[in-house]
């Protein structure tokens, strides 16, 4: 059946059929409404881009030069927190499929494997999301073990200080670790390969730990969690403290605003990332592919401008490019491979955006990734 999946949409429904309901609607659903999880797709889908003809497209040239690092792609797998739940394993999974692909993995403070055991199957090719808690010595601590395990990259979270409401977990009551109600019992019943097999790797947890509890510890709904890992008053001044903390590359994660951006760079970050949390922490916010162009502009080349949210077609990377991104990150995709057929789905997710891309950048006549610019706009 994965071979017939032949685009990212495929691999959502495959996930669909095999996931209970609770944890499908984790991974597939926005906040509120979802009217801001489908701008984003409706936003992509109104760029038009431009063929040139009668060019030499024999070989396509995919690669990036990134932060002093070479990737084999321009894109890579956003932070996905509890990315276990998709399926068993698919944290290291994934951490394989970039070491072997050569493309980063950005590993979620939310990650249901310690970063220590992603960073070593992944080979060094993985990127830090943290989320900055209250808690200074759990952040200090942290940062320490992600600099200690090899981590090239550091990216802070700024877009979720205040929890989105996510109405499907709401009416599906989840909780951690899970307690099942009667209709959630029943779906794990009708999904017996997913029950079985998470039932004997373990519940998936948060293996990277919570400032105040263990790992294993119960906290309740996940707007709960968001509170206890999440510091509401993180500012400029506290953002200045990680700066002069952190040696390597250090990005901002949630930006829409040209004015943020602009500030970000000026206090000597590398770079941001232009996201929207992929619908998942406002609904009436702008697409991120909307905000990118405004972005760039305040950025003036100072800085790397990456896009996340809403990627589901190699096209998609050509359209970020084309606006000014120099990089694209992908989270759902990626996530419904997992869900789809585990390990295997992982890497069916990759070879689809990976074929996509190229396939798009011949027919555009356009072999050269980097050399790509706003002239394939139509």
């Amino acid at each position: 059946m994965l071979d017939k999946a032949a685009s990212i949409d495929d691999l959502r429904r495959l996930a669909g059929k095999r996931l209970p309901r609770f944890a499908f609607d984790f991974i597939d659903g926005g906040a509120e409404t979802e009217r801001n999880l489908a701008r984003n797709r409706e936003a992509f889908e109104a760029i038009v881009l431009k063929p040139r003809m009668l060019v030499d497209v024999s070989s396509i040239a995919t690669e990036v030069r990134l932060f002093g690092e070479d990737y084999g792609v321009p894109f890579g797998m956003a932070p996905v927190g509890f990315l276990n739940m998709a399926w068993p394993g698919s944290d290291l999974a994934m951490a394989r499929l970039a070491a072997q692909k050569r493309f980063p993995l950005a590993v979620s403070t939310a990650a249901s494997t310690a970063l220590e055991e992603i960073a070593e199957a992944a080979e060094g090719f993985v990127w830090f999301q943290m989320y900055v808690s209250r808690d200074q010595n759990f952040v200090d601590g942290l940062l320490e073990r992600t600099k200690a395990a090899g981590y090239r990259l550091l990216m802070i979270t700024v877009d979720t200080v205040m929890p989105g409401k996510r109405d499907r977990d709401i009416r599906n009551r989840l909780k951690m670790p899970f307690r099942p109600t009667p209709g959630i019992a029943w779906d794990l019943i009708r999904h017996p390969r997913w029950s079985l097999a998470t039932m004997a790797a373990g519940a998936p947890r948060f293996a990277n730990a919570l400032p105040d509890q263990n790992p294993t510890a119960g906290f309740g709904d996940l707007v709960e969690l968001q509170k206890r890992m999440i510091s509401p008053s993180f500012t400029w001044e506290d953002l200045r403290r990680l700066r002069d903390k952190w040696q390597g590359p250090l990005l901002l994660k949630g930006i829409l605003n040209p004015e943020d951006a602009a500030r970000a760079i000026e206090m000597g970050l590398e770079g941001v990332v232009v996201s929207n949390h992929g619908g998942r922490q406002i609904d009436y916010g702008p697409a991120a592919i909307e905000a990118l162009p405004g972005v760039v502009e305040a950025v003036g080349g100072r800085g790397e401008v990456l896009l996340d949210s809403g990627i589901r077609r190699g096209a998609d990377v050509l359209r970020a490019k084309a606006l000014g991104a120099s990089f694209a990150m992908a989270g759902r995709a990626f996530a419904y491979g997992a869900a789809a057929a585990g390990p295997a789905g992982c890497r069916r997710a990759y070879d689809i955006l990976e074929t996509e891309l190229t396939r798009a950048m011949g027919q555009l006549g356009r072999p050269s990734f980097a050399e790509i610019g706003g002239e394939i706009l139509a």
